[in-house]
């Protein structure tokens, strides 16, 4: 599984750099209506439930809900396609003037019907999907390509997008250097042309390949039939529970997990992690940040009922939560922590050590643990205990008690393992795990470092860590006193 590229600092700085960001919007189009009722008898006509009808909702969808995505994670969604001068046509235009920041360039067309979805649900399960539609409709040029930062086509095989869209697409990017991004349908990828990237679902990629996709192995395979029957620069195959798997023309597939979420509604997933994939391509992440931001997005809409969308407020919420969930992970009892630092040891990384209270995380903190991780593979930090802490450091202290350091050690990247103990020095523990890097702070002196030499006998280092001036916790719990 590939490295993480997308921790909460990066989350918060990619959603601000696409705040405002313009993205061409274009495919097809559809209203889609969800019926939600009861469900408390069989038909005696037949045996089918006899759904007793509530309320009803209706939102645009197909590439209306890329551009409502789009637009809900704080870009401004130019939203190219075709509608029919019709009931449902009027209603979807009503529909997209009450989304605030989707712009509308939709052709109203008088020989066209609008397509509706009509979606019947009863306790959280759709019962049945009604579609109106008729043959495929001949698209005409759309204008939502003007100054776009990124371009999105969501092709539903409805017919917008045309050889002659893609066209105008390809023509749009190589003047303005902006990304096209493609969701496909059909077997013939090849239509598309040199797009940035295409983002089939699993059973997409199986079939425009003929090929199995179940395991790692045969994604890889297909990923790598595709590219050759193409001229795409990279794919992307959403795998649903299990992630997404990227290649890029030339280079190797990584895979990427998916994040662990109750699945309410899978409608509309595909949208939102074409919006998500734009925007942060369109924001200047690079390919594999952009898939971890499209799988988290995805992550949280599943657990929305109906084509819903997904706010930054909540990427942020089911960020800190995983981040802290990966957090309380990394905290180890020290006979388990020894087992992991011998596995790290076996695989030649270099292991590194440091200790102390880590009360209040300040910035100096912070500073240092990164410095400290820079000399290492895998950073080991081991806090003193609540009762060890109020031996060093007088009664009322610690501020924050054991649990909740090691949890907020142990959220940030440069940290790897975070344990604990209670005698008066680190030694034993020293001993115990054997780190190959010794680190204290610069205002210790090499001789003044307890382990140093039993380090530097089985041929390990100390190194002295420099601490920003002006931070300490002394310091900053002197300030809240003299602030209240």
């Amino acid at each position: 599984m590939a490295e993480r590229t997308l921790d909460l600092g990066q989350l918060q700085a990619l959603l601000e750099r696409v705040r405002g960001l313009k993205v061409a919007c274009v495919g097809d189009l559809m209203l889609d209506r969800y019926v939600y009722g009861e469900v408390s008898r069989i038909s005696p006509e037949a045996p089918i439930p006899v759904l007793r009808m509530g309320r009803t909702t209706a939102m645009p969808g197909g590439v209306g809900n890329v551009a409502r995505n789009v637009a809900a994670l704080g870009g401004v969604a130019r939203l190219g396609a075709i509608s029919g001068q019709d009931a449902a046509g009027d209603e979807l235009a009503g529909l997209i003037a009450d989304e605030m920041g989707v712009e509308d360039a939709v052709e109203r067309r008088a020989d066209v019907a609008t397509i509706v979805k009509t979606r019947f649900v009863a306790a959280g399960q759709q019962l049945l999907r009604l579609d109106e539609e008729s043959a495929p409709l001949l698209a005409t040029e759309s204008d939502a390509f003007t100054n776009a930062s990124v371009l999105l086509l969501s092709d539903y095989a409805k017919g917008v997008v045309s050889d002659l869209v893609i066209g105008q697409a390809l023509k749009a990017a190589v003047a303005t250097g902006a990304p096209i991004i493609v969701d496909p349908k059909g077997r013939d990828f090849a239509r598309y042309g040199a797009v940035d990237l295409i983002k089939p679902n699993a059973s997409e990629l199986a079939g425009a390949t003929g090929l199995p996709v179940e395991t790692d192995a045969e994604i890889e395979a297909a990923l790598a039939a595709l590219l050759k029957a193409t001229t795409a620069k990279a794919v992307v195959v959403t795998r649903a529970g299990k992630g997404m798997s990227l290649m890029r023309r030339g280079g190797a597939v990584r895979h990427f997990p998916g994040r662990a979420r109750e699945v309410f509604d899978v409608s509309g997933a595909g949208d939102t992690g074409l919006a998500a994939l734009g925007l942060a391509l369109g924001g200047g992440a690079s390919l594999e940040t952009a898939v971890e931001f499209a799988i988290l997005a995805s992550g949280v809409v599943v657990g929305k009922a109906g084509t819903a969308v997904v706010t930054p407020a909540e990427l942020i919420d089911a960020e800190m939560s995983q981040h802290a969930a990966g957090a309380h992970a990394k905290v180890a009892p020290v006979d388990e922590l020894a087992d992991v630092v011998e596995g790290w040891k076996r695989r030649g990384l270099k292991v590194g050590f440091t200790n102390g209270c880590f009360d209040i995380l300040h910035r100096g903190h912070v500073a240092y643990l990164a410095q400290a991780r820079g000399w290492c593979d895998r950073l080991v930090v081991a806090l003193n205990t609540d009762a060890s802490v109020r031996r060093l450091k007088g009664e009322g202290r610690p501020i924050n008690d054991l649990d909740s350091r090691a949890v907020v050690i142990g959220g940030l990247t440069s940290v790897d393992r975070v344990t604990s103990f209670d005698e008066p020095t680190p030694l034993a523990l020293i001993e115990r795990l054997r780190p190959d890097v010794l680190i204290k702070g610069a205002d210790y002196t090499r001789e003044g470092v307890v382990g140093g030499d039993l380090v530097e006998s089985w041929g390990g280092e100390v190194r002295l860590a420099t601490f920003e001036d002006g931070y300490s916790t002394t310091k900053t719990i002197a300030k809240m006193k003299d602030d209240q």
